[in-house]
């Protein structure tokens, strides 16, 4: 039996990352010009901190519209509870996790620090490419 491939071995490694200092319309701008459903959100050390979407993006657009300013920064709205994924988790494992979560993807660590994101698409294609 060959070794399994690790969610190292499928992720994306060139991120887009947000800060929680960043004011929340320019976080916003950066999710849809680059078409992504979200961010992770790392600290001046580079450790995450949390994760935006376009969800908490649609709750500081309709605040805005409400007070008719932006004025707020991404801490203020990012997801500070985030599941997380080991980049040396077997990708049999990472399907799992997906299975049992409602996120479509989940940022990487290894050994604390963020080094990477992975899609179910990723973790399946890794699966298909071992078994297929």
């Amino acid at each position: 039996m060959t070794d399994r491939p690790k969610v190292a071995d499928c992720m994306a490694r060139e991120l887009i990352t947000l800060t929680p200092d960043m004011e929340i319309n320019h976080a916003l701008r950066i999710l849809l010009d680059r078409r992504i459903s979200g961010a992770p959100v790392v600290d001046a050390a580079g450790q995450l901190v949390g994760v935006l979407s376009k969800k908490d993006c649609l709750r500081a657009a309709l605040n805005a519209s409400y007070y008719q300013e932006w004025g707020d920064c991404v801490r203020d709205y990012m997801n500070r509870d985030v599941e997380t994924l080991d980049a040396n988790m077997d990708i049999v494992a990472a399907a799992e996790a997906f299975l049992g979560s409602v996120y479509r993807r989940f940022p990487v660590l290894s050994e604390g620090r963020l080094v990477g994101q992975v899609s179910r698409a990723d973790v399946l294609r890794a699966l298909v490419e071992q078994w297929g």
